[in-house]
């Protein structure tokens, strides 16, 4: 499978929504939170895969502000969960060169979670591969509101005028700043939504969304997506016609 994929066309950046864990523990008869512990492979899987191929991005939605509202006992295994998860894979990340980041409002999270975070940010911030940006307590509704609110206290300060506010600006103001756009948007479980994820950067992405359980995603599952992805003509509004001048 991966010798199909052209190295020359890969999206640089890659989004996925990791969706399926609950069901996948319901048909093994288990909590939902057995559905966690095992979705960390998928994640391995993925990561060392989009290292390995050399994709720039790879940002995974691990835990939406929404995700809150759960019931606790399961939010808070999560937190463990996230907490160890971290510990763990530090070594699996400087192996594969890979450096980590994250985007969301992590002072909402725990501080044992946000000690790890900032330990695993430091021990990876020399890496020169891929970069892995963990969307913790994220929505795209939170993000944009959030950059909304920097602009406009710039402008009440005098440090900005209202025309000074562009498309190109304004993505300075999210959380994703200095990245580029996802050009593929991976999720699981066969869902068709984007549950208030990368609202503004997903406008053009390509949406590739298997039924597989985000706990049985390996390697093989993220070739397919990247062979889908090169299939397809990204127009941006324009006709075919106009991509060939």
């Amino acid at each position: 499978m991966k010798e199909h994929i052209d190295r020359s066309n890969l999206p640089q950046h890659i989004a996925v929504i990791m969706d399926g864990n609950g069901r996948w523990a319901k048909r093994q008869g288990a909590a939902r939170v057995f559905g966690h512990r095992n979705a960390i492979k998928a994640v391995r899987e993925v990561t060392e895969g989009c290292a390995e191929l050399g994709v720039k991005y790879l940002t995974l939605y691990a835990f939406s502000t929404e995700n809150w509202n759960r019931p606790k006992l399961e939010v808070d295994a999560l937190m463990q969960l996230l907490v160890h998860t971290i510990r763990d894979e530090i070594k699996t990340l400087m192996d594969n060169n890979v450096r980590l980041a994250t985007i969301g409002n992590t002072e909402s999270l725990p501080k044992d979670c946000q000690r790890e975070l900032a330990e695993a940010m430091r021990a990876t911030e020399n890496n020169t591969g891929l970069i892995l940006v963990l969307a913790l307590s994220y929505s795209g509704r939170w993000e944009i509101l959030e950059a909304v609110r920097h602009i406009a206290a710039n402008v009440r300060d005098g440090n900005l005028q209202v025309s000074d506010i562009t498309e190109s600006m304004f993505g300075d103001y999210l959380a994703t700043r200095g990245m580029p756009d996802p050009e593929l948007m991976i999720r699981t479980s066969g869902e068709m939504r984007i549950s208030n994820f990368l609202l503004w950067q997903l406008a053009y992405s390509e949406l590739y969304i298997p039924d597989v359980l985000w706990p049985d995603f390996r390697r093989e599952h993220l070739y397919e997506a990247i062979i889908s992805y090169q299939k397809r003509e990204r127009r941006f509004g324009k006709i075919s016609e106009q991509l060939v001048r």
